[in-house]
């Protein structure tokens, strides 16, 4: 079997990749070069161009037809449309990656199934996947186009500790201090649902579904079944990093009123909402699908590298000083209404 992967390096391309190179499948990748590192095998193929530049990307996979092609890099319509114009007829299936944060936000039922209506007005890049959703399925419909729409949730490796609350340069300041032993802010009370997902379990997913004909046309979303609250999120990163939680909580629509970081879509029309995913249809697509990797498991895993590995270790200033901010603020007015 022959796949071609836009990107393939990224959080879950990756896991992806090495899984394909472990399978046998003949691996291309498409992408800039940049982490080209990170696939030690001699067997792949790298393709290194820029994927808008249409007519060099012809030019290099002439000739070249694959049994399924996966953009992971697709963000906006308009990159679709190239997609297509790139791939089809090149391809026995085009998978795309999208977001389960496309989900109707609030939600009516915290229980999500592929048939859970998509409407997320607090977030553009959410509407943004929807309407790519819309238009490879009307592509699909019009044109035969072989379309399989993935939706991950929050899906992590090890390269970064995945937060709720993190500034723009990563989640490694929040670790720090943790480390440190300053408090660290969740947002709303810790109490709602979330669920992570290991990159490699969502990888046994997502290649499960690789040349499966029943997927063409499907939508499909894969996530763990472990459900978690983000203080047991925030607890469990503690208890790997070896350092007790101080934990000080924040409404979310606050932080999005203090803050220039988009939370309004990545807190309110995404995380602050619980969530508890039905993967019945993953299950039965992919018999024997089952994420192994539990979430205490994981994060040890991940907290390890990062810590053996400073490259990983991004500082944010900024963001440290903003919580700081946040924090003294909060507990002043709580002085001011006490006296």
């Amino acid at each position: 079997m022959k796949a071609l992967l836009i990107g393939g390096t990224g959080t879950i391309s990756l896991a992806i990749s090495k899984l394909l190179i472990k399978l046998g499948w003949e691996l291309y990748l498409l992408n800039r070069g940049n982490r080209q590192k990170d696939i030690q095998d001699d067997k792949v193929k790298f393709i290194t161009c820029d994927i808008n530049n249409e007519e060099e990307v012809l030019k290099l996979l002439d000739g070249i037809h694959f049994d399924v092609i996966a953009d992971f890099i697709a963000f906006v319509p308009e990159q679709l449309e190239r997609d297509y114009r790139l791939f089809k007829g090149k391809t026995r299936q085009f998978i795309f990656i999208s977001s389960a944060s496309a989900y109707q936000k609030p939600l009516s039922d915290h229980r999500i199934t592929e048939g859970t209506p998509l409407s997320n007005p607090y977030w553009e890049y959410s509407r943004n996947k929807i309407a790519c959703e819309d238009y490879l399925m009307k592509m699909y419909r019009e044109n035969g186009f072989p379309v399989t729409i993935v939706r991950p949730s929050h899906t992590y490796g090890d390269r970064s500790i995945p937060l709720g609350v993190q500034g723009k340069k990563g989640s490694w300041q929040v670790a720090k201090r943790m480390l440190e032993g300053k408090p660290v802010i969740i947002h709303g009370d810790g109490t709602s649902l979330w669920t992570m997902t290991h990159n490699s379990d969502f990888a046994k997913g997502f290649v499960g579904l690789m040349g499966n004909v029943h997927a063409i046309g499907e939508t499909v979303q894969i996530t763990s079944d472990e459900t978690l609250t983000w203080n047991q999120i925030y607890q469990t990163i503690a208890d790997a990093l070896g350092v007790k939680l101080n934990a000080y909580y924040v409404s979310s629509s606050f932080l999005d009123a203090c803050s220039d970081q988009d939370f309004k879509g990545g807190l309110i029309g995404d995380k602050a909402n619980s969530v508890v995913f039905d993967n019945t249809k993953l299950k039965r697509l992919v018999p024997g699908f089952t994420a192994t990797t539990r979430f205490d498991q994981g994060i040890r895993q991940t907290v390890k590298y990062i810590l053996e590995h400073p490259e990983y270790q991004t500082l944010d200033e900024e963001f440290d000083k903003w919580c700081d901010k946040v924090i003294s603020v909060l507990n002043h007015a709580i002085d001011e209404i006490k006296e």
